[in-house]
């Protein structure tokens, strides 16, 4: 019977132990430190601290993570580097993600926070409406998440531009890639969205120079990892009316420190960490899949490249 050991400090390990047993009846889920045998532990599920609990697993075959993200595994040293980690794909996940950026670009699009201050000032005032086709939305990042976004706001009618690290075709939108064509994606963009993943090249990416690049009024939204963002840039471009507006979902520290101007911005609007969360009872099948076809000896889906962070 092989053997799954979760751990996390943010997630219910009881749901997961019972969506992963569902999926797959001859798989035995223990939940770390109640694990006895680790010389048994083939497959690890495992968001946070790591430590050395991964060497303790003389047996293991794949280090899964509990969100589509890894920059919270790949720095640490307990990571075992021979054998594969896989990030998680799910559906729901990816659903859940463009449900949070079409809310968001289109509050921002229609103008409903000025129609929210206007109702609490009960003025009635109908403002200029912009056309769909007239805002541009860039997105940041053009994996699965970025992608699936892009095409959604595409069929929305809006015009979407990609910015990526290498180059990518589609006939649906703009495409850009590396740090040459960084400002000429940046230029004539409406809305800025963030969905890159994190690392050495990515970190402070939305800085002062990158907020200069876009067009007076434009607005940000940050849906990847706070790290991608220069706090005192973005508040800089803010109080001098350079940007309209940003959405931050995602912090350098989290929760984010009650006395962060983020909090109390008039420009911002903040959540937390909530843009999309991983469903136990969807993203099982993509755990057990792969645990299917490591055992069939099949290639296994999600392997993350760790010489490029993602």
């Amino acid at each position: 019977m092989p053997t799954l050991l979760f751990k996390s400090a943010i997630d219910d390990p009881l749901r997961w132990k019972r969506a992963l047993e569902a999926k797959m009846p001859d798989l035995e889920v223990c939940v770390w430190p109640e694990c006895g045998n680790t010389e048994k532990v083939e497959y690890a599920l495992v968001w946070g601290e790591i430590g050395d609990m991964l060497r303790t697993l003389p047996n293991l075959k794949i280090v899964f993570s509990l969100g589509a993200g890894v920059d919270h595994l790949l720095p640490q040293e307990g990571l075992p580097r021979d054998v594969p980690t896989v990030r998680m794909l799910d559906a729901a996940l990816t659903q859940g993600m463009s449900e949070y950026l079409m809310y968001h670009v289109l509050r921002f699009h229609r103008r409903m926070s000025e129609y929210e201050s206007q109702q609490r000032a009960r003025v009635w005032r109908p403002m200029p409406q912009t056309e769909a086709r007239d805002c541009r939305i860039g997105i940041m990042g053009l994996g699965v998440l970025g992608g699936d976004a892009a095409e959604k706001f595409h069929a929305l009618g809006f015009p979407v531009s990609g910015w990526s690290r290498g180059p990518k075709s589609r006939s649906d939108i703009r495409c850009y890639h590396g740090k040459a064509q960084l400002k000429a994606f940046l230029r004539d963009l409406r809305v800025l969205v963030c969905l890159l993943p994190l690392t050495a090249d990515t970190t402070g990416i939305i800085n002062r120079d990158t907020l200069a690049a876009l067009p007076r009024g434009a607005c940000v939204v940050n849906a990847a990892r706070g790290g991608h963002v220069v706090d005192n840039d973005l508040l800089a471009a803010l109080d001098a009316g350079d940007l309209a507006g940003a959405v931050l979902d995602v912090f350098e520290h989290e929760p984010l420190p009650a006395s962060h101007p983020f909090w109390s911005h008039p420009r911002v609007t903040l959540t937390p960490h909530i843009a999309s969360l991983t469903n136990p009872d969807t993203a099982a099948s993509h755990v057990v899949d792969n645990v299917r076809r490591q055992r069939r000896g099949e290639p296994l889906v999600g392997v993350v490249d760790a010489a490029k962070g993602y």
